[in-house]
């Protein structure tokens, strides 16, 4: 597929780095094919409100859908089950305890239910160096000393890219998911993203929102200094 918005013939080193205006994007939200996945491209993406979805074999392609899914802070829904799960203290709630372990286990999880999905091992070497830059974070919910579930994300400002979870024991994505909330509203986030939306954060609260508010809600977002830690 060959869009406007090809980055095939541009590096990610020096005046080079760019991406074209996501209104240029197609009707499904893709603005752009090829590039990279350095650090630099990637961080330009999502201050830009666009991020990488492929699958194997695909050239890399950019997208900045509309609508866009966000899970507004303020109105994140956690049922009386989940509640009473999470107040029982069955998981132990860990962040950036093992980041790898957990994009590797979303990649492992997504491919037994659906086959080969986005997380190639490109994007997970690429994800895990963000990782260690400071960029990207994984909260997890821990059992009996063992990884039972999570997810990870991009944090810039006060925005977080939700990008992928999944679990091994019951609800445990559910219950990191939530203290991932509860982070981010002590640390003063204003915008958690969840890009498209499922059914299971649709339970959560997740709404869908025109991309032209969401570029708002994400400009604000990138104007606040907050961090992620320390963890309160």
């Amino acid at each position: 597929m060959i869009v406007q918005g090809s980055l095939k013939d541009h590096s990610t080193k020096g005046a080079g780095l760019w991406f074209p205006d996501v209104e240029t994007s197609t009707h499904e939200g893709i603005v752009a094919v090829g590039g990279d996945l350095s650090p630099e491209r990637l961080m330009l993406a999502y201050r830009s409100g666009i991020f990488p979805w492929y699958g194997p074999g695909q050239p890399i392609l950019w997208w900045s859908p509309d609508p866009r899914a966000v899970i507004p802070l303020e109105a994140f829904q956690i049922s009386r089950t989940l509640r009473k799960i999470i107040n029982r203290n069955i998981f132990e709630i860990r962040i950036n305890s093992d980041f790898s372990k957990v994009i590797k286990q979303c990649a492992s999880r997504h491919e037994e239910n659906y086959g080969p999905g986005w997380l190639t091992k490109d994007m997970i070497e690429a994800y895990i160096e963000l990782h260690r830059l400071g960029h990207a974070h994984s909260i997890e919910a821990w059992s009996d000393g063992e990884l039972a579930g999570g997810l990870y994300g991009v944090c810039i400002g006060g925005f977080f890219a939700g990008e992928s979870m999944f679990y091994c024991k019951p609800n445990a994505s559910k219950v990191a998911l939530a203290a991932l909330v509860k982070h981010l509203r002590a640390r003063g986030f204003v915008l958690l993203d969840c890009q498209v939306i499922t059914e299971t954060t649709a339970r959560m609260g997740a709404v869908e929102v025109r991309r032209k508010e969401y570029l708002e809600q994400l400009a604000a977002a990138l104007d606040l200094n907050c961090t992620f830690y320390p963890i309160p």
